[in-house]
């Protein structure tokens, strides 16, 4: 899958927010009073760690938005694997800029590659079957889209953006609608003709009490692989089927092998650690 880069116009306000709340209410007084105003330099974003790059796109806008004038040199692209040592990106310009966007960039890029790579070490434990890897709406508020665009820089897929892409009836809605046949009844009533309708089951039970009233997809949660298996067998090719729950690298692999389509992992947002990314100094320009 080619990895579309996301518009400016949504990453700019993100990136944004996140200076003016480093810099506060004085700016950046350090540079400031340590550097000399017309002080070039030139540094590198380097890989302390192996992992999956994302987010240099966001990096690159910390810099700019400081100062429109620093160039960033990519030397490895968003999808791409770094070794320890191997430098992402060369930065030339001020050295104040390059100083007062710094921990904004790294904070982006080693968030997002932090996820692009758990989410690559997922992949690699499935691969082989037909089974893809999605996140979920467990995100950090507010970088919803940056993390979710991380997930497919690490060879994900993405599952709902927000509560309007689709109908996803989980154990609540069932319980106040008065049953699941109703809640899909309703659910069928309420939504348009390209909407659809995915139902979360726990048992093999409720899985053809769902199939006997038909939806586009079932959302298989916290069943072992034995039981998966079965419940693809029971869908036969109806409908979608998508296994969440427990999920990690090592069980990855026999998930995936129960024949589910989809397997959902929050954790791959909500708790992927930084990818650990340095800014080293190569030169100065200028007194």
């Amino acid at each position: 899958m080619t990895l579309v880069p996301l518009p400016r116009l949504m990453v700019e306000p993100l990136v944004r927010n996140a200076l003016l709340e480093d810099l506060g209410l004085a700016g950046d007084i350090t540079s400031a009073a340590v550097i000399p105003e017309d002080h070039r330099s030139t540094v590198v974003m380097a890989a302390r760690q192996p992992g999956v790059i994302a987010g240099l796109d966001a990096a690159e806008l910390a810099f700019q938005l400081v100062d429109p004038a620093i160039v960033l040199t990519r030397h490895l692209n968003d999808g791409a694997a770094a070794k320890p040592g191997e430098v992402i990106a060369t930065i030339e310009g001020s050295s104040r800029g390059i100083l007062t966007g710094e921990r904004t960039a790294l904070n982006f890029l080693g968030h997002l590659s932090g996820i692009a790579t758990v989410t690559a070490g997922i992949v690699a434990a499935i691969a082989g079957t037909k089974a893809s890897v999605a996140c979920t709406r467990k995100t950090t508020p507010g970088l919803r889209i940056l993390e979710k665009y991380a997930v497919r820089a690490g060879g994900g897929v993405n599952h709902r953006f927000a509560l309007s892409d689709a109908v996803l009836i989980k154990d609540n809605h069932v319980a106040i609608a008065g049953g699941v046949a109703e809640a899909i009844r309703r659910a069928k009533a309420g939504a348009g003709h390209m909407v659809k309708i995915e139902v979360e089951v726990d048992t093999l039970k409720q899985l053809r009490e769902v199939m006997e009233v038909g939806v586009d997809a079932v959302l298989l949660d916290n069943m072992t692989p034995d039981e998966l298996r079965e419940a693809v067998g029971l869908v036969a090719g109806r409908a979608i089927t998508e296994a969440s729950g427990r999920v990690t690298p090592q069980t990855a692999g026999a998930i995936a092998a129960s024949g589910v389509d989809l397997i959902s992992v929050g954790w791959l947002t909500h708790s992927a650690p930084t990818l650990d990314i340095g800014l080293d100094w190569k030169s100065n320009h200028g007194d």
